[in-house]
């Protein structure tokens, strides 16, 4: 849906009109496969928090963050102020920044398939090492293979599930990757509800039960068929067009299967694909590919994900309580995906990014001002306004649900044409991976010092993206992933940048004259 003048009403779409097929049970059941793979990335977040909550875990690895947990007078906001704690979160994302520049070549010459495997195989090498962590230098060992597993999978994932998707449907099974994310969540979430009971060893379970999602992508990777679009760039062009006939349900594939020819040509004739996204036809698809995952991180989700039962106890919550409201926020964060699933692709993406960005904005400022007034460095919150606080988190996770939890990976893995798709998911990936190391680090650090401005920050932020979207993003809802350029070339503000419409019609013309000529 355009907003306004911002962007345009309509979107010519060359032979997407002669597009066929139908949804088949074939593609629900690979796509839903795939989407697996996120649940070992939500299930990291989920268990991270959890876990350095536990006084057995602070005991062993951080006994001075434990001494001044105990503290009863020392300050509220700074409980848990300690940078190898915020180290053991955050050190996970660093390696996965590093794994997704190399993920990318894979992803590209062996296909998303390979990625998958290789994400599946780390993460359960990661879990091992931190369920057996006998030190902190095993603990980290452990934590940058998960982030190895973590780099190579949102590298791969997104784009499996929006090649093998039809173009109606495609951001509502773009999205099961995020709805496996937010079950990771809950899941780990009500894990560590149960393994806190647990005296010494529950950290262990909590740490070493991540082996689960880890083996299902794996499995998942050996069993599913890789995408025709993956298969044809590769030079398997017979099969890449039994595959896409296979997921779309009919013979009558041509015109789709044209464009993927059309793609894959062009994406064969570029040699450095990182280099060419930097040329200023593929503008408009970089600049979205930094600023939407960086914004999704700016939003401060995954400070409260992250830190739930730590930001929760640092309110006045007791040890079983914090955890409980963790939890309750990661069974928002999974049913609100599923109205984002549900409205995508009747919607739109614009409709969804503005409205649950507003309703970001209110909860955000409305927390900040409730723990300014009545929350002090040395108090606790009352028990009426202990329930406030945690309504208006769930409506801010709600919020980022069905808004910019899934969109922030939907419309990056969707934009970019074939020669520069795998280069754009990385750096998709690295941008998202680089602001959750950052606050993810520094969060512990932030609270310490804004106190209550903290959630007053993250408002400002998500004003300027909610801006962003509204001036600078087209609707992509029914656009097909290989004619996205056309869409570009037709927005008020991009098609000044992409003005030149030869930039991309050229070398297709030039390919198809090379045909003739053959």
């Amino acid at each position: 849906m355009a907003g306004g003048s911002f962007a345009p009403a309509g979107v010519a779409k060359d032979r997407a009109e002669q597009y066929e097929g139908k949804v088949t049970a074939y593609v629900i059941i690979a796509c839903i496969v795939a989407a697996v793979g996120g649940s070992i990335f939500g299930y990291d977040i989920g268990i991270s928090g959890g876990v350095t909550s536990m006084d057995a875990f602070l005991t062993k690895f951080f006994p001075s963050v434990y001494q001044k947990k105990k503290h009863s007078h020392e300050n509220n906001y700074c409980k848990f102020n300690d940078q190898g704690l915020a180290a053991f979160t955050s050190s996970l994302y660093l390696a996965g920044l590093v794994a997704t520049l190399f993920a990318s070549p894979v992803t590209r010459m062996y296909g998303r398939r390979i990625s998958i495997i290789c994400g599946g195989l780390s993460f359960l090498v990661g879990a091992a090492l931190n369920a057996l962590a006998l030190n902190f230098v095993m603990l980290l060992s452990g934590r940058i293979m998960l982030g190895v597993g973590i780099g190579f999978g949102n590298q791969a994932i997104p784009l499996y599930l929006s090649e093998m998707a039809p173009t109606h449907l495609r951001g509502g099974l773009n999205m099961m990757f995020q709805l496996a994310t937010t079950l990771g969540i809950f899941s780990a979430n009500m894990i560590n509800y149960g393994t806190s009971k647990l005296d010494k060893w529950g950290w262990r379970l909590s740490l070493g039960l991540a082996a689960a999602p880890a083996l299902l992508m794996t499995v998942g990777g050996i069993l599913l068929p890789e995408t025709p679009n993956s298969l044809i760039e590769q030079g398997s062009i017979e099969k890449g067009r039994k595959v896409l006939e296979r997921i779309r349900g009919t013979q009558h594939v041509d015109a789709e299967f044209q464009d993927m020819i059309d793609a894959s040509e062009l994406a064969n004739s570029v040699k450095h694909p990182f280099r060419n996204i930097l040329e200023k036809r593929n503008r408009p698809q970089l600049v979205m590919a930094i600023c939407m995952p960086m914004f999704q991180i700016l939003t401060g989700i995954n400070s409260i994900l992250f830190y739930a039962p730590v930001l929760f106890q640092c309110m006045g919550f007791k040890g079983n309580a914090s955890l409980y409201s963790s939890a309750l926020t990661g069974a928002v964060l999974a049913l609100s995906t599923l109205v984002s699933i549900a409205t995508v692709d009747k919607l739109g993406r614009r409709v969804l990014l503005i409205g649950g960005g507003i309703q970001m904005i209110i909860c955000q400022v409305i927390v900040g001002i409730i723990l300014g007034l009545k929350f002090g460095t040395d108090q606790k919150l009352s028990e009426a306004y202990s329930i406030v606080v945690v309504v208006i988190i769930c409506l801010f996770v709600a919020a980022f649900g069905w808004s910019w939890g899934p969109l922030g990976w939907t419309v990056p893995s969707e934009i970019f044409p074939l020669e520069t798709r795998s280069a754009g998911q990385s750096i998709t990936v690295a941008v998202n991976l680089f602001f959750t190391f950052i606050i993810a680090q520094s969060f512990l650090s932030l609270l310490c010092g804004l106190k209550f401005g903290l959630f007053l920050f993250f408002a400002g932020w998500i004003t300027v993206m909610t801006i962003f979207v509204y001036v600078f993003l087209p609707e992509t809802k029914g656009v097909p992933i290989e004619e996205m350029m056309l869409m570009w070339q037709r927005h008020w503000f991009w098609k000044k940048i992409v003005s030149d419409e030869e930039s991309y019609e050229r070398p297709r013309n030039l390919l198809e004259m090379e045909r003739q000529v053959r």
